[in-house]
């Protein structure tokens, strides 16, 4: 069942990553680069500090510093616990892929770009939803968008990708009940 899954899984990703061109390569590798958010997170920055004060934004800082340290140890611990090599790393496929990355890690299971831009997206689109109703959609289309160029890109398969979203949904949630409560108990 487990081969049938990553036989589907390949196929999806070979799908996937040869809808691309070289017209829209830059645009992908733009997306996937993790410095191409900093205006987006200066924005953000703005509105939560606008929304919750100095004392609040300084808890959301922390709560993001640790959540992404979070998904990106998770990732790891799974990578190099379950060990599947990313598609760039498998010589069977590297003739009917398109690569476009600078760069191939060993493994890739799941996805820390995913699982990091899906908890960012969730968390500081809870944590703004009550004023800035759109900005949660918006923040889970930026996290989509980061989750695929990953595919384009050639370095993760569709359930690198999909699992690292789930895991980030569920992360970012939790750490927003974390700075809920400690929003509560610092009262801000």
């Amino acid at each position: 069942m487990i081969e049938e899954l990553l036989k589907y899984d390949t196929q999806l990703f070979l799908f996937l990553n040869n809808l691309g061109n070289t017209s829209w390569d830059g645009f992908w590798r733009f997306v996937t680069e993790k410095w191409s958010s900093i205006p987006i997170y200066a924005v953000l920055l703005y509105l939560i500090y606008k929304k919750y004060g100095l004392k609040g934004t300084l808890i959301i800082i922390v709560c993001v510093a640790l959540m992404i340290t979070a998904t990106d140890q998770l990732a790891n611990l799974f990578k190099y616990g379950i060990r599947r090599p990313r598609p760039c790393q498998v010589a069977e496929l590297k003739e009917h892929m398109r690569y476009v990355a600078d760069g191939c890690g060993r493994f890739g299971y799941f996805s820390a770009h995913a699982a990091s831009s899906m908890a960012a997206a969730v968390f500081l689109g809870l944590s703004l939803q009550k004023w800035f109703k759109y900005v949660p959609f918006l923040l889970l289309i930026w996290a989509v968008m980061t989750g695929y160029s990953r595919i384009y890109l050639g370095v993760h398969y569709p359930l690198d990708v999909s699992t690292g979203m789930a895991f980030g949904g569920i992360i970012g949630w939790l750490f927003y009940l974390l700075q809920q409560w400690a929003q509560r108990r610092f009262n801000t």
